[in-house]
């Protein structure tokens, strides 16, 4: 397949663009986007058929779940509940390289596949956050990598993954954190980090 190659200036991006890119997410395209840790693959947070895509190009198991992105924390209200803890977290680290595994409402658990739980990021990158209010709908996103190789942290390094196999990629250059986002499960009182990335545990510990 043909695919789209947009380049921009993460920190002055052309809207027009932006709403190209919008258009290919609202038809349930897939799209590589640049976030701040690393460039991920989206979709639309209710596209089944694109987020199945993205399970098949990434080689990834059904089993681990996508991450919900939205540009705000009002608009988690549907989705997610929010546990006191978690909220101090979000507080302190969002925008920015911190997952939270939430409780999931309804909604949430047919976005997440039928999960009582859901993951969500929303990234420290205006560029991206335009991009979702633009498309009127959170993503879903996982790391731009096939899985088990490295997580692509320059548009130069999405393409060589993807180029062909979606239907747009959006490159900034090279993304800030370079890493991959820290995962902490909040479903618990005591919250535990599956996955310290970006942000350690003693940072965590502080926010408290």
């Amino acid at each position: 397949m043909k695919t789209i190659i947009i380049k921009l200036d993460k920190h002055k991006p052309d809207v027009s663009a932006l709403h190209q890119v919008a258009d290919v997410l609202r038809t349930g395209g897939v799209a590589v986007i640049p976030t701040d840790t690393v460039y991920g693959l989206a979709a639309g947070a209710f596209e089944t058929k694109a987020q199945k895509k993205i399970y098949a190009l990434k080689g990834r198991s059904f089993r681990k779940p996508l991450i919900l992105m939205p540009c705000d924390m009002s608009s988690l209200k549907c989705i997610a509940d929010m546990p006191q803890q978690a909220r101090k977290f979000a507080h302190k680290f969002w925008p920015g390289p911190l997952t939270l595994v939430l409780p999931a409402t309804e909604l949430g658990k047919i976005v997440a596949g039928g999960r009582s739980d859901i993951g969500v990021r929303i990234p420290d990158n205006k560029m991206v956050l335009d991009l979702v209010k633009l498309c009127g709908f959170p993503l879903v996103t996982t790391s731009a990598n096939p899985s088990g190789k490295p997580s692509a942290k320059t548009g130069d390094e999405a393409q060589k993954y993807f180029k062909g196999k979606v239907d747009i990629i959006l490159d900034s250059g090279t993304c800030d954190h370079g890493r991959e986002s820290t995962v902490v499960d909040a479903t618990q009182f005591h919250c535990t980090i599956i996955r310290e990335g970006c942000l350690s545990g003693k940072q965590l510990l502080k926010s408290l």
